[in-house]
């Protein structure tokens, strides 16, 4: 089930640092290298198999090492605990060699049994499938032949094989655990760069480097994660020096920063989605209606005319500051090779002819009446203090407006959006995800699949379609291995999305990241070429870390040798040093957004 901690934000923090004057020695916590990120969204997981929003799904590729990874440069297919693979020519049976002498953090070896775990459960256990069970989907078996050979049988071809964004967990640790939608203890027992020491809802998250990591230590001991409850107290954070790095700036903060000396700035290009849900009549896995959906929305033409009310432009413009590019299709551009180019039509003349068309007269107030006399007043459900929310529906209430519809937002906490978009209780909803180099995750979320069970829980639904020409499309891409097939079926995937107007894409924002120069050497990006340092597809950024400021290029050193480091605290004085971070109020932004915020 799709289950999720949040907890109320706490006002005010206050950092106490111990710190040593130059020449004095100092204690060991004194001298540790800490790298400290700000982020404004709350956790929804720490458990691996539930986990999918931003942070989480950053917490979780920091801690678990997957079969494969991408890597840095170009999102190439690298090794992870797979050291090697080979398919047979049938492409039915895929061979992975588990890397030999890794270990968990707890200092166990890290054998085959491991993924033969962690898979075989998410084949026969709908929890454990919540987060990523559509890269199991059409698989036979998963046997460990040996401690070093791992073999996976599948049904019918599958493209993604060497793209299973899926954390591998100990067995050892998770073969007697009864409820695999609890939390797990802390520590985790992990296998990546960093291991989870120590959370706190809406207040931060603590990570220590994994010094027997199998690529090599990190260079930095500690990697903090510390939550803001907006990013104008992270963006100040930041010019204080309380944090060192951050990401999802607003362009009129990231602009002003541009004039800091001690402040690098970095952006790419996004590889999220934003949109706009429309809720069809939202149903469970078996079919049944649930959620309290407006169920005028189910008319296809009405869904239609609202896609044609909003102006991706404008929200390009005014909203992101031209730090975004406008909408198109569903895979984001930075995938080009899978992005459908056909700009989105902002047309509402032809909006309103087609209401008009279709029955939805105008009332004596302008506001047109449903099919049945009602009149057509929808809510807009989305994340209190997110600025694509709470900007864009100010245009998006005056864009419905002026086809007939009243709009009232609805400014909520993340794990309201969270509850409500799963269960279906929504009409329109800001929304959105990141997507993968590969593009079969995100295509999934719009399966009949991934809709939630009758209680509105344990799923991933996105916008609750259900079609069928979409799922044989998909079950078609998935089975194709010709690459260039694949491109054109996932394309005409996203041509049948638009035609059913379940959602509306907003665009594709560019994230803006901060991060101070003046202690830190610059972090490695992904891609190389126009890629960013935090929320990769992997865990490059921050395995990266190196402290110190220096003249190299960006991206000077590699992933596979960056390993590094953190902020050296102290050199103050003689004694303790308290710093009072303002008066702060720690927050959680959501998971729709997961959304922005969902992976």
């Amino acid at each position: 089930m799709l289950v999720r901690r949040r907890v109320a934000g706490v006002a005010g923090v206050i950092a106490l640092v111990a710190v040593a004057a130059p020449g004095v020695a100092g204690t060991a916590q004194a001298q540790e290298k800490v790298l400290r990120a700000g982020v404004t969204q709350d956790l929804d997981s720490l458990n691996p198999f539930i986990s999918i929003t931003r942070i989480g799904t950053d917490l979780t590729r920091l801690t678990y090492e997957y079969l494969t990874t991408y890597d840095a440069k170009d999102y190439h297919p690298v090794p992870g605990l797979a050291e090697s693979w080979s398919t047979s020519d049938d492409k039915l049976t895929w061979t992975f060699k588990i890397r030999s002498g890794a270990k968990w953090s707890d200092g166990q070896p890290i054998t085959s049994a491991d993924p033969e775990f962690t898979l075989t459960k998410m084949m026969t256990n709908d929890d454990a499938a919540t987060a990523n069970g559509s890269f199991v989907q059409g698989w036979e078996s998963v046997t460990a032949p040996d401690p070093q050979t791992l073999v996976i049988k599948t049904k019918q071809p599958r493209s993604t094989m060497l793209a299973l964004d899926i954390p591998i967990v100990p067995k050892h640790v998770w073969e007697n655990v009864t409820d695999l939608k609890a939390e797990p203890p802390l520590p985790l027992v992990g296998s990546g760069p960093f291991i989870l020491q120590d959370y706190k809802a809406s207040q931060f998250i603590k990570m220590k480097a994994n010094k027997d990591y199998w690529r090599g230590a990190p260079k930095i001991d500690a990697l903090d994660f510390v939550y803001y409850k907006n990013v104008d107290a992270e963006v100040q954070a930041l010019k204080n020096g309380d944090i060192d790095l951050m990401s999802r700036l607003v362009p009129a903060q990231y602009d002003a920063l541009k004039s800091d000396p001690n402040v690098k700035l970095n952006t790419g290009a996004g590889r999220r989605f934003n949109e706009i849900l429309i809720n069809p009549g939202a149903t469970s896995k078996d079919g049944a209606p649930i959620g309290d959906g407006n169920p005028a929305l189910k008319d296809i033409q009405l869904r239609k005319a609202i896609a044609l009310s909003i102006d991706s432009k404008t929200i390009v413009d005014r909203v992101w500051g031209g730090y975004a590019v406008e909408a198109a299709g569903y895979i984001p551009p930075g995938f080009s090779e899978f992005h459908w180019p056909q700009k989105q039509k902002f047309d509402p003349a032809e909006a309103n002819r087609m209401l008009d068309a279709a029955g939805y007269a105008k009332g004596a107030d302008g506001v047109r009446v449903d099919k049945t006399g009602k009149a057509l007043r929808l809510r807009l459900l989305g994340h209190a203090g997110t600025n694509l929310d709470e900007q864009s529906s100010k245009f998006v209430v005056n864009w419905l407006k002026d086809i007939g519809i009243a709009l009232e937002p609805q400014m909520v906490s993340d794990q309201k959006v969270n509850d409500a978009t799963t269960g279906g209780n929504f009409d329109l909803a800001v929304s959105g995800w990141n997507a993968n180099p590969d593009p079969d995750y995100v295509l999934s979320l719009q399966t009949c699949a991934n809709r939630p069970n009758a209680d509105g829980k344990g799923g991933t639904p996105d916008s609750f379609l259900c079609d069928q020409e979409y799922e044989t499309l998909y079950a078609q891409q998935a089975a194709e291995t010709d690459r260039a097939k694949r491109v054109e079926i996932v394309k005409k995937m996203q041509q049948v999305l638009a035609d059913r107007a379940t959602l509306v894409l907003l665009g594709y924002d560019n994230p803006l990241e901060a991060y101070r120069a003046d202690r830190w050497a610059p972090f490695t990006t992904q891609p190389s070429d126009g890629g960013v340092i935090m929320n990769q597809q992997g865990y490059w950024g921050y395995y990266s870390a190196t402290p110190g400021k220096t003249t190299s290029d960006d991206n000077a050193a590699t992933a596979e040798s960056s390993s590094n480091t953190g902020l050296v605290l102290g050199l103050v004085g003689g004694g303790v040093v308290v710093v009072i971070a303002g008066a702060l109020v720690f927050a959680r932004l959501r998971r729709r957004g997961s959304a922005d915020e969902r992976e």
